[in-house]
């Protein structure tokens, strides 16, 4: 069945994946199944059923059940992965696998544009739990990863591109140099979702904010980890289940839905995204569009040659003699796009980002202000019309 599905197309996978085949009997979508307590026949079978807790056979709620299964099926094909393990938020994502692949005393390198809640945890629980981190700069190659790589150094972490400044990473070349290094590399690959296969570039974890793409309606909130290999598994497995890492089943039953319709959502707002992006670097107030898809825009080359596509968030730097000011009067001025977190949905946000990163390895090089967005599924002309008012607000 594995090797079936990878010579499907990507929609056809989206389709059929977790769910029965269409010569059996009942409703095309998996029903929804919610309980806590399971009961067994005899006490011997549930000495038995417990002693495969890391199957999928019914043991408690918090071990999941067909609703969970199918939708991490549905995950592990998108990302290319074996197995996957659904978790309660995109954050739990990320904290997870950390907290299953580092211990006290280890050591940890993170980019220093990653996502502000995920460095939050390692420079306040993680500190406090005795993992050091070191952030470093986006943009590093091999050589620059490996001159900070140290014995203790058991997990690189990358976020390609960052979700803010949209610097994309050189992910084979960092994967080779910390695997070189004896270190495991995670990477919150929720911009790639489909577009870049983490596994085929040396990503021993991928991360994914399901709440975004995969949910896709901006209702959801959860997450998911998928792993390649059973060893790796195994430990996420295990520290998942010990952290009482869950994912409601009525969220999980969700998502699998929002997974069916994403590959024509993906398709249509990468579409609209890229039209949106082209438009905005021709305004005069516009330094630069932050799009790795955009030809000439930072990381462009790298995002050539590592990804099939493009999701529809990007970021917009405005020339130095805009104030921050002005572009807070631009997206408030906006009617079709919210100004609010998240990403990934149908509807269209913008969000200023200058005044709201952290950076500590190096200044990043931006000398304007800078507003994310995201484009959703409204029509390209009403969005432009949208945006030249924002833009008409800012001049006043």
């Amino acid at each position: 069945m594995a090797d079936e599905t990878k010579k499907r197309g990507f929609r056809t996978t989206l389709s059929h994946v977790g769910r029965a085949t269409k010569r059996e009997h009942g409703f095309v979508n998996p029903p929804l199944l919610r309980g806590s307590t399971v009961l067994v026949p005899t006490v011997a079978e549930r000495q038995a059923l417990q002693a495969r807790r890391g199957e999928r056979v019914l043991t408690y709620g918090t071990g999941g059940s067909a609703t969970h299964w199918a939708l991490e099926d549905a995950i592990a094909a998108v990302e290319g992965g074996t197995r996957c393990y659904i978790v309660s938020t995109g954050l739990a994502a990320v904290t997870t696998p950390l907290l299953a692949w580092l211990k006290a005393g280890d050591h940890l390198l993170m980019p220093d544009h990653v996502y502000g809640p995920a460095r939050n945890f390692a420079t306040t629980m993680l500190r406090d739990f005795g993992v050091e981190t070191t952030f470093y700069l986006p943009e590093i190659d091999a050589a620059g990863l490996a001159a900070l790589m140290r014995p203790n150094t058991k997990v690189v972490y990358t976020e390609s591109p960052g979700s803010h400044t949209f610097e994309v990473q050189d992910v084979p070349a960092i994967a080779k140099a910390a695997h070189a290094g004896g270190a495991k590399l995670l990477m919150d690959n929720t911009w790639g979702i489909h577009h870049f296969q983490p596994f085929t570039h040396g990503v021993d974890v991928s991360i994914q904010a399901a709440t975004k793409y995969l949910a896709g309606h901006s209702d959801v909130l959860i997450g998911s980890i998928t792993v390649n290999n059973d060893t790796d598994w195994q430990i996420l497995h295990a520290a998942g289940r010990t952290l009482g890492q869950y994912a409601s089943p009525d969220d999980c039953w969700l998502t699998l839905r929002g997974i069916r319709t994403m590959g024509v959502r993906l398709q249509a707002q990468m579409e609209s995204g890229l039209q949106v992006a082209h438009w905005l670097r021709q305004q005069p107030e516009v330094a630069q569009v932050l799009h790795p898809a955009l030809p000439g825009a930072p990381g462009h080359e790298l995002w050539r040659r590592d990804f099939t596509g493009a999701c529809s968030l990007f970021g917009v730097e405005f020339g130095r003699e805009i104030t921050t000011a002005a572009t807070h009067r631009f997206v408030e001025a906006l009617e079709l796009f919210g100004i609010g977190a998240s990403w990934g949905g149908y509807e269209s946000l913008a969000v200023p980002t200058t005044g709201f990163i952290t950076r500590t390895a190096g200044a990043p090089s931006f000398s304007g202000p800078i507003v994310r967005i995201h484009i959703g599924l409204e029509d390209v002309d009403d969005l432009i019309a949208d945006l030249r008012h924002g833009l008409e607000a800012m001049r006043a």
